[in-house]
């Protein structure tokens, strides 16, 4: 009984060590295989200065909506109208309905024409609500050039009645590569969010 018991015990410890030889086999292959990296991007914060007026106001910017091609860290192409990919080994910061919200909230902070801008739970005292759909954030290949598409809605946050309404929209040459296609998309929004900055101002 003593050799049986022997037995099975050597017959466990031989599988552990097994196991483990495969587990630690693993673990090397892991550590040696390359990792993917890609270039990461981000939009400057644009800063657009508006008079100052009687009623200082704060104002809530929503996350903004997008559809799953957009709704990404990665950059969106589109070789034609129909098709969407994406540039190979590069990346926003963040994803890019994030992304845009930081931006906008950034602005309209500059403007100077709000007392406060900010995201959902950041304890503002909510005046005004800008809710933002991401129509297009694409570099058009066979165009050569990137377009941004905004649809923006002003809302009383506490009527909850929509008191404006709009589509932006910018273009900007580019030529065919990830970093090209950033810096257009950069000037792109940048003259986007003062166009959304001083709309936003005359209404709010």
């Amino acid at each position: 009984m003593r050799r049986r018991a022997d037995h099975r015990r050597a017959k466990t410890a031989g599988r552990a060590l097994a196991a483990l030889g495969l587990a630690a086999t693993l673990a090397g292959c892991s550590a040696v295989m390359p990792t993917p990296s890609a270039d990461t991007y981000d939009l400057s914060a644009p800063a657009t200065t508006l008079p100052p007026r009687g009623r200082s106001l704060q104002v809530l910017v929503a996350e903004p909506a997008a559809d799953r091609a957009l709704d990404t860290e990665r950059i969106v192409v589109r070789p034609s109208a129909t098709e969407i990919a994406y540039f190979s080994g590069a990346q926003w910061a963040d994803r890019l309905p994030r992304l845009v919200q930081s931006r906008l909230v950034a602005a309209l902070e500059a403007s100077g024409r709000f007392r406060a801008a900010g995201r959902p739970g950041q304890g503002l005292a909510i005046d005004r609500q800008i809710v933002t759909e991401i129509r297009a954030f694409d570099y058009e290949a066979a165009e050569g050039r990137v377009v941004i598409a905004l649809s923006i809605k002003l809302m009383d946050d506490r009527s909850g009645r929509v008191l404006a309404t709009r589509a932006f929209r910018a273009e900007e040459p580019a030529a065919d590569s990830a970093k090209a296609a950033v810096a257009a998309f950069d000037r792109a929004q940048t003259r986007l969010m003062a166009e959304i900055v001083a709309w936003a101002g005359q209404r709010g």
